[in-house]
């Protein structure tokens, strides 16, 4: 009887196991070290991203998450099998880092991995889920990006949700970011698994370029087209992170990169050095006018109106009727567009045109939009109705 009830209660458990809800009604934004640091992390490293975003406008803008990416971890389990950190790494230990991010106003993020072994060869949650959920919920964190390397033969929809369960019986709230890469299209399953979800390989600071595991922004851009339906508060596609401040990129592939992310209602996880940023940098990370489009209540993912030989336009539908219009010049050299706005079927109506990263409100879109574009660069535009 005993083994019954027993039985009973882990299924009664299971039907209600889930993800925490509510915790990411607009994409998150915060932080990640990996971009720039890769396996070079800290404890002081940490502190000092966090001081510097405080000092330099990121944490106001919105960058609220902290998150510490692959290798923060010792090359073995404990004598109990608990994950634990590098103590030359981190002498001080996680939860007193947890402390001192929640202390100055931040979130904690940390990584791991849905297999054996992370991707740098450290050790991963596969069969100490419930263990090391418990092991993140007293070390105060409030993010968790779980990748998928070494995963073997595994089923990414059933290893995700054991981590999804996982943290939700350790009982603190936690975004769960799913990093599966999109092998196997989490947009069809993962809704009531996490909170985003990668969508692509990863992210590399260049236009266009594609390597084996990793591709340039517009590569990853390319690949968003018609993900847009699976997104929403709580449940986005997750392009990677941004490379927005990193040397492969101009001002002006970086504009347009952190244009059209803001657009994709992409999570906001920028990946350059913070401490040390040009203003031309500070500038576009903190931008609240093209932030605000991300971040926009409604929570709709925009798509590609148009796709001509080197001429797109995308927009994105915005709370209280406005809406977020982007052209792009993907090609190679300066190109002029010109835009009839009735053309935009989206459209019902008159609205006042903003150019936004010039900040001047342009006139309505009864006149035509003409510019010269410069190669991999963007004119993003909010349009309000006008009266």
């Amino acid at each position: 009887m005993r083994k019954l009830l027993f039985l009973l209660l882990l299924a009664s458990a299971a039907a209600f196991a889930q993800k925490f809800d509510g915790l990411a009604p607009t994409p998150p934004m915060g932080w990640n070290s990996w971009n720039t640091f890769a396996g070079n992390i800290n404890e002081q490293l940490i502190k000092g991203v966090a001081d510097a975003m405080i000092a330099n406008g990121m944490q106001k803008a919105g960058y609220t998450y902290i998150v510490i990416d692959d290798c923060w971890e010792s090359k073995t389990r404990d004598s109990a099998g608990n994950i634990v950190p590098d103590p030359a790494k981190f002498p001080g230990g996680l939860k007193a880092l947890g402390d001192y991010l929640h202390a100055k106003g931040f979130k904690f993020g940390i990584h791991n991995c849905a297999g054996t072994e992370t991707c740098a060869g450290f050790p991963g949650g596969r069969g100490h889920e419930y263990q090391d959920a418990r092991s993140y919920a007293s070390w105060g964190v409030d993010y968790l990006k779980y990748d998928w390397c070494n995963h073997g033969t595994a089923n990414a929809e059933e290893t995700y949700k054991t981590m999804r369960d996982a943290l939700h019986a350790a009982g603190r709230p936690v975004v769960f970011s799913l990093c599966e890469w999109g092998n196997n299209k989490p947009w069809l399953w993962a809704e009531n698994i996490g909170h985003l979800w990668r969508t692509t390989g990863d992210i590399r600071d260049c236009y266009d370029c594609q390597g084996v595991y990793d591709m340039g922004w517009k590569v990853i851009l390319d690949k968003q087209v018609g993900l847009e339906k699976y997104a929403g508060p709580d449940h986005w596609n997750d392009p990677d992170m941004l490379e927005v401040g990193n040397r492969g990129l101009s001002r002006g592939e970086a504009e347009a990169h952190f244009s059209l992310w803001c657009i994709l209602a992409a999570p906001l996880m920028a990946g350059n050095d913070v401490r040390n940023m040009t203003p031309e940098v500070r500038g576009i990370l903190t931008n609240g006018e093209v932030i605000a489009i991300d971040q926009d209540p409604l929570g709709k993912e925009g798509f590609r109106f148009i796709e001509n030989p080197g001429k797109e336009i995308w927009a994105k539908e915005l709370s209280h009727g406005e809406w977020a219009v982007c052209l792009l010049n993907a090609g190679d050299n300066k190109m002029e567009m010109h835009v009839n706005w009735s053309y935009l079927s989206f459209l019902k109506g008159t609205y006042a045109v903003r150019d936004i990263w010039n900040r001047k409100d342009i006139g309505t879109t009864k006149e035509d939009f003409i510019r010269v574009i410069p190669p991999h660069s963007v004119v993003l535009f909010r349009l309000t109705p006008a009266p």
